[in-house]
């Protein structure tokens, strides 16, 4: 969980320490108890060396005890 908006992010690594899922960009569409952010990002292919097509995901946050909670999400891609 995030304290503020900045600090929300998509990257994401295992407990390995492999970056699985790395973001690209982030826009913030709205600001407040609800925040509303679209995030550009790849996965890591199974292989483990490349990285897949980039997808969009639209993502809620709520502002609760101090901190964004996802509510809700949807991810988009070409492929």
């Amino acid at each position: 969980m995030a304290e503020t908006i900045d600090a929300i992010t998509l990257d994401w690594w295992d407990e390995h320490g492999v970056q699985r899922v790395r973001q690209l960009r982030k826009e913030v569409l709205s600001r407040g108890a609800w925040t509303t952010i679209v995030f550009a990002f790849q996965e890591l292919e199974r292989d483990g060396e490349t990285w897949g097509p980039v997808k969009f995901r639209l993502a809620r946050y709520q502002k609760r005890g101090g901190r964004f909670l996802p509510q809700s999400k949807f991810t988009f891609s070409s492929s």
